[in-house]
């Protein structure tokens, strides 16, 4: 019996619930992920469309599809935290990684577009590590 896994937005007005049966993990480098995030890739978990549960605020969430694109962004209204939504194609469910409150079992199982990935993701692996926010001058 897979365990149930909850995740929720940053301000916590929209919170789901899901079974930790997941197919594929991803590290996605696109263009449009790195667009769409905000940051260096995507992490976006694949699991079956119909492993959702809202619990809370699913009237906060809204979708974007890109018109030329296969890709969509659902996001809180409120603080704009990236959400659980169906495929554009309608196959699957896709899950920001960073929305859960605790990690899947599944590790990651591949990156992709990897020949998109940014220099400065590459610099910032090699970059020194502190445990909290610091001001280098």
């Amino acid at each position: 019996m897979p365990t149930t896994i909850k995740g929720r937005c940053l301000c916590g007005s929209v919170e789901f619930e899901l079974e930790d049966r997941f197919e594929n993990f991803y590290f996605c480098y696109c263009e449009q992920c790195r667009k769409v995030t905000g940051s260096s890739h995507a992490s976006n978990a694949i699991t079956d469309k119909h492993n959702l549960t809202w619990l809370k605020g699913d009237d906060l969430v809204v979708r974007f599809d890109h018109p030329e694109g296969s890709f969509s962004k659902v996001f809180c209204s409120r603080c704009g935290s990236g959400l659980p939504h169906e495929s554009q194609n309608g196959t699957d469910l896709v899950v920001p990684v960073g929305s859960l409150d605790s990690a899947p079992s599944l590790s990651p199982t591949a990156q992709i577009f990897s020949a998109e990935k940014t220099k400065w993701f590459n610099e910032g692996i090699s970059a020194p590590e502190y445990k909290g926010f610091k001001t280098i001058k």
